[in-house]
C-alpha cells in the first residue's frame, strides 16, 4: 500500500525534491541560532567584543529571514505537490468511476462514492505533502539539535531529553484514538449526506406526501449521530490536548530545573541553560509534528486505502479481446436462451432461458405486470449488466463480441424518469452529438415537437434546465430527451415506459415525436398504456421473465389469454 502511495510522487519528482531540500535546510538553519547566541554569551559578550556581537546579530537576523523563505517555499510549493497529486488521483479516480458498471451503483451510496472523491482525497493531498516533509523536518531537527546540545553539555542533554519518548509515546496513543473516532465521523458525515441527499432530490414526493416532518425526524436521527460522535471525539481531544500542554510545560521544567542544579554543582554554565532553553523551544515543534505526522500518516492511509479499494474494482463488463466496432444493417435482435439474476449468485433469477425475435425495422412492444422484467431485456441488449446465460445479437454479431462504445452508440434510451444534467438545453442536448449545431439542435427539437415552447424562452437554447430538469415539465422532459436521441441518430430505439405518468396532451406530443423518430429503425417500446403499442408488428408478453405469448394486437386479443385480460385492465 505504502509503495503504490510512494508512485504518486514519480509524476512531480522536481515539487518533491524541492520540498524536502528546503525542508531539509529550514531543519539546518533552525539549530544554527541558539549556538550563535551560545557563542555570544560565552565568547563575545564577556570580553566586550560589541562589533563580534553585533555581527553574529546580524547573522542570527539573516537565518531568520532566510527560514521565512524556505517557509514560504514549503508552505507554497509544497501543497502545490500535494494539490496536484490530489488532482491526479481523482482524476483517475472519477474516469474509473465512469467505466464501472451499472451493478457497482446499484449497491453503492451516491453519498459514499461523493466522500471517497471529496473528504478522502483531501486527507491523501495532506499527507502527500506533510507527510515525508514534516517527517524529514522532525527527525533532521531532532538529531541535529541534540547533536549540538549533547557537545555542550552531556548531562543537561540526558536531563532534558526525559520527557521526549514520554510525550511521543503518549501522543502517538490518542492519536490512535483520535484516528477512531474520526473514522466514525466520516462515516456519519456519510450518513448524513446520503439522508439530506435523498430528502432533497425527493422534495416533491416529500411535500406532496406531507412527509416533511418523517424527514426531518430521520436526517435528525443520523445529524444527532454525528454530533455523539464529535462530541466524543472532542472529549478525547481534550485529553489529549491537556496532557500534552503539561508535558510541553513539563519539557521546559525539566531542562531549567536540571540545568539549575549543574549550574549550582559547576557542572553547567549559565549560558548553557539559555542555550538549552533556546533549543527546547526548536525542539517542540518537530514533536508536535511527528505526534501530528502519526495521525496524518493513518488518516492519509486509511484514506488512500479506500482509494485504492474503489481503484482495484474491475469493471464487470469490458471489451472482449478482439472486440470490434457494431455494425448495423437492419437493426435486427435475437435473444436466444437469456438468463439473467441482479444477485452475483444466481439468486432472484429475473430472466429465465429467454427467446426473442425482432425483426430488423419492426415496432416490437414488451408488455406485462411490472417486475417482470420488460426493462431488464432492454438494458441486457445495451449490455449494461452481463447476462448469466445465452447470447444476444443485433444482425448476427454477439453483443459481447463487440465494443462498448459502438454497441451504446447504436441504441437510443428513452427512459421513463428522464435524467437531465443541470446545465442548458443546449449543453444537454449536446449529449446526444458533441458537435451538434445550433441549426441540428432547432431541427432535433421540432422534430420532437418541443421547438415552439424552446423558441419562447428568452434564452432559448441557453436556458437553464434546473437540477435534474426541475424547470420543465415531465412531458417537456421527456421530448428534449427524444430530440436528445434524434441527434444521436441511433440505429435502434429503446421507448422504456415514457408515457406511464403523463397527460393525454403530452402523451400525444411524445408519441407522435416517437413516430417520427422510430421511422426507418427497429424500435423496442415498453409501455403500461397498451394503446399506445396497438399498431406494433408484434408483441411480446412478458411473465417472470419469460414470453408467455407473442403475436399482434389483434392476434393477441383474439387469443383471449394474458395480453386480453392486460389491455381490459389497462389499455
Amino acid at each position: 500500500m505504502l509503495r503504490r502511495f510512494i508512485s504518486y510522487y514519480r509524476y512531480y519528482k522536481g515539487l518533491f525534491a524541492l520540498d524536502m531540500s528546503v525542508a531539509l535546510l529550514s531543519s539546518v538553519l533552525s539549530v544554527i541560532s541558539p549556538a550563535l547566541v551560545r557563542n555570544i554569551l560565552y565568547s563575545s559578550l564577556p570580553v566586550g567584543l560589541i562589533e563580534t556581537v553585533l555581527l553574529t546579530l546580524s547573522l542570527i537576523l539573516v537565518i531568520y529571514m532566510l527560514q521565512a523563505v524556505t517557509t514560504y517555499i514549503r508552505i507554497r510549493w509544497g501543497h502545490y505537490l500535494g494539490v496536484r497529486m490530489e488532482n491526479r488521483m481523482r482524476e483517475e479516480l472519477f474516469s474509473h468511476l465512469q467505466d464501472l458498471s451499472f451493478s457497482y451503483f446499484d449497491r453503492t451510496k451516491t453519498g459514499t462514492i461523493m466522500s471517497r472523491i471529496t473528504n478522502d482525497l483531501f486527507n491523501i493531498a495532506e499527507v502527500a505533502h506533510h507527510g515525508p516533509e514534516d517527517f524529514l523536518i522532525s527527525i533532521a531537527t531532532i538529531a541535529a539539535a541534540y547533536a549540538l546540545m549533547f557537545s555542550f553539555s552531556w548531562e543537561l542533554s540526558l536531563v532534558s531529553i526525559i520527557p521526549l519518548p514520554i510525550m511521543l509515546l503518549y501522543g502517538i496513543h490518542f492519536n490512535r484514538k483520535l484516528k477512531a473516532k474520526n473514522r466514525a465521523i466520516r462515516q456519519k458525515i456519510a450518513d448524513v449526506n446520503v439522508a439530506a441527499e435523498n430528502s432533497i432530490q425527493g422534495i416533491r414526493e416529500v411535500k406532496s406526501y406531507s412527509q416533511e416532518n418523517f424527514q426531518k425526524k430521520k436526517f435528525g436521527v443520523s445529524n444527532a449521530e454525528l454530533k455523539k460522535s464529535r462530541e466524543r471525539m472532542y472529549s478525547t481531544m481534550a485529553n489529549y490536548q491537556t496532557g500534552i500542554s503539561f508535558m510541553r510545560d513539563f519539557y521546559y521544567f525539566m531542562t531549567i530545573a536540571g540545568g539549575i542544579l549543574l549550574i549550582s554543582a559547576g557542572r553547567c554554565e549559565i549560558a548553557d541553560l539559555v542555550t538549552f532553553v533556546l533549543y527546547v523551544s526548536v525542539v517542540l515543534p518537530p514533536i508536535d509534528r511527528l505526534i501530528n505526522f502519526t495521525e496524518q500518516f493513518s488518516q492519509g492511509m486509511a484514506s488512500f486505502e479506500r482509494f485504492t479499494e474503489i481503484m482495484d474494482i474491475k469493471p464487470q463488463i469490458e471489451d472482449n479481446d478482439g472486440a470490434v466496432p457494431l455494425a448495423v444493417t437492419k437493426g435486427e435482435v435475437d435473444y436466444s436462451d437469456v438468463s439473467f439474476s441482479y444477485e452475483s449468485d444466481g439468486r432472484e433469477i429475473v430472466i429465465s432461458h429467454l427467446d426473442l425475435h425482432i425483426p430488423g425495422g419492426s415496432k416490437a412492444a414488451l408488455v406485462g405486470e411490472s417486475g417482470a422484467g420488460k426493462s431488464t431485456i432492454a438494458a441486457l441488449l445495451a449490455r449494461f449488466y452481463e447476462r448469466g446465460g445465452g447470447t444476444i445479437t443485433i444482425d448476427g454479431q454477439d453483443i459481447d463480441n463487440v465494443t462498448q462504445k459502438s454497441l451504446h452508440d447504436s441504441i437510443g434510451f428513452v427512459q421513463q424518469n428522464v435524467f437531465l444534467f443541470d446545465a442548458t438545453i443546449k449543453e444537454n442536448l449536446r449529449y446526444g452529438k458533441s458537435s451538434a449545431t445550433d441549426e441540428e439542435m432547432w431541427e432535433a427539437l421540432r422534430n420532437a415537437n418541443l421547438y415552439d415552447f424552446v423558441a419562447s424562452l428568452p434564452d432559448g437554447l441557453d436556458t437553464e434546465v434546473g437540477e435534474r430538469g426541475t424547470r420543465l415539465s415531465g412531458g417537456q422532459k421527456q421530448r428534449l430527451s427524444i430530440a436528445r436521441v434524434f441527434l444521436k441518430n441511433p440505429k435502434i430505439l429503446v421507448f422504456d415506459e415514457a408515457t406511464s405518468s403523463l397527460d393525454t396532451e403530452s402523451e400525444a406530443l411524445i408519441q407522435d415525436a416517437f413516430d417520427r423518430l422510430a421511422k426507418g429503425r427497429t424500435s423496442i417500446v415498453i409501455a403500461h398504456r397498451l394503446s399506445t403499442i396497438k399498431d406494433s408488428d408484434i408483441i411480446f408478453v412478458i411473465d417472470k421473465g419469460m414470453v408467455a405469448e407473442k403475436g399482434t394486437h389483434e392476434s393477441l386479443m383474439a387469443l383471449g389469454g394474458r395480453y386480453s385480460r392486460l389491455y381490459s385492465a389497462k389499455g
